[in-house]
């Protein structure tokens, strides 16, 4: 199997958020979109046959996984990611932010305190204050020397400590600043948090997106303790580009834990899945999938390797972070010396790019800083890079 992630694929007009919704928002409609976290490519040839199957059949009723997609989905962790999980352990939810809003709801109370590590994905944010919880953040560390952010365990527990923080939300791989945590960080992370009475709700969907030679550890997997004391959230939609069949797996051990969320899911109004979400998602977890996975991690370990290399050569003013997984560049644009809003101004109206800005994902931390998201064909990745390096020199 060979995918060609060259091509380049018309998305204007395809009700796209990421290509058609520059004008609702106040963009130009002719900026090259870099910003919503989804690729410019086709998703395999699997799951591309699995879904054209379903379609010709022609009934989209009422449907759920067999007991044959979780037999997929554990040969899958157990392939990729060296873990293993049971049947019952899993949940599923149209996406992960949606099953934050439920786990913060199903354990906590309002008013209670959530932590999260900032800068970080901005629904984090907005699942604790839309449901009037009280949040608190622990501000992840930029080391200069090693070119990656690092994690304040003192301020982190002092933060748990002083606000009775009843729940941690983690991001593993991180968005947006690519981290993959190592095994001895989420050990120090989850001993405090079980010291403390701390659950943790760990948002795992860029474990499949990292880059030699880190290794993704699952959260449950690091410490026999940890397996009780946490909710995963696993999903197909980063890997395989299908954010929009909403499909997702809740890992959840614990029985009681898991009758919780599953209470509070319910609660919703939500119940039965996406018909199209399930067919994708089991043919994803395929050896096929497999063998796609290891053809698009090669492809953006380009693009992010060229990004990096063309930053360093030509754009000395701008400083890429080390990017360990995702297909997402966390750039700092601070010593071009403008206010935020002046160069985000200069990319969007002059250089025409659309990327995401630093302050979404941390009001105070993210001035000068900027997300760009480089799973795309590598013509475009050039052309946006050309355009960043004319418009700074001019």
């Amino acid at each position: 199997m060979s995918h060609n992630f060259n091509n380049i694929i018309a998305r204007h007009n395809t009700n796209s958020l990421k290509f058609d919704g520059a004008k609702k928002r106040g963009k130009p409609t002719d900026a090259i979109p870099m910003w919503v976290a989804d690729t410019d490519f086709a998703a395999p040839n699997c799951v591309l046959n699995a879904l054209q199957h379903s379609v010709s059949q022609g009934i989209f009723g009422y449907s759920e996984p067999n007991d044959n997609y979780y037999n997929i989905l554990s040969n899958w962790l157990k392939q990729q990611h060296n873990t293993a999980i049971e049947a019952d352990w899993v949940l599923h939810s149209p996406g992960i932010v949606f099953a934050l809003n439920v786990a913060i709801r199903a354990y906590t109370d309002i008013g209670d305190a959530v932590l999260i590590q900032t800068p970080v994905y901005y629904p984090f944010m907005s699942s604790v204050t839309n449901n009037n919880r009280k949040l608190v953040t622990n501000a992840l560390q930029y080391s200069k020397k090693t070119n990656k952010y690092e994690i304040d365990f003192y301020d982190f527990e002092q933060k748990i400590i002083a606000n009775k923080v009843k729940l941690f939300v983690l991001c593993s791989p991180h968005n947006p600043v690519g981290r993959v945590w190592t095994k001895q960080e989420l050990k120090q992370l989850g001993d405090i948090c079980l010291k403390n009475n701390v659950l943790v709700v760990s948002d795992e969907i860029w474990a499949d997106l990292v880059y030699a030679p880190n290794i993704h550890n699952n959260f449950y997997s690091v410490d026999k303790n940890f397996l009780d004391n946490s909710i995963i959230c696993f999903a197909p939609s980063k890997t395989f580009n299908l954010a929009g069949l909403q499909f997702s797996d809740i890992i959840i051990a614990d029985k009681s834990l898991r009758n919780k969320f599953n209470f509070e899911f319910k609660s919703s109004g939500y119940e039965q899945l996406n018909t199209l979400g399930i067919v994708a998602a089991q043919a994803a977890y395929s050896k096929d999938g497999a063998e796609y996975l290891t053809e698009l991690l090669a492809y953006l370990k380009q693009n992010r390797d060229y990004l990096s290399n063309f930053i360093k050569q030509n754009l000395p003013q701008i400083n890429m972070v080390e990017a360990q997984a995702t297909y997402l560049a966390w750039l700092d644009f601070k010593n071009l010396n403008l206010p935020h809003s002046q160069t985000e101004n200069l990319l969007l109206t002059k250089a025409k790019i659309w990327l995401s800005s630093g302050t979404v994902f941390c009001p105070q931390n993210g001035k000068n800083f900027f997300r760009l998201n480089f799973a795309c064909p590598i013509d475009t990745l050039k052309k946006a890079c050309d355009k960043i390096l004319q418009t700074l020199h001019a």
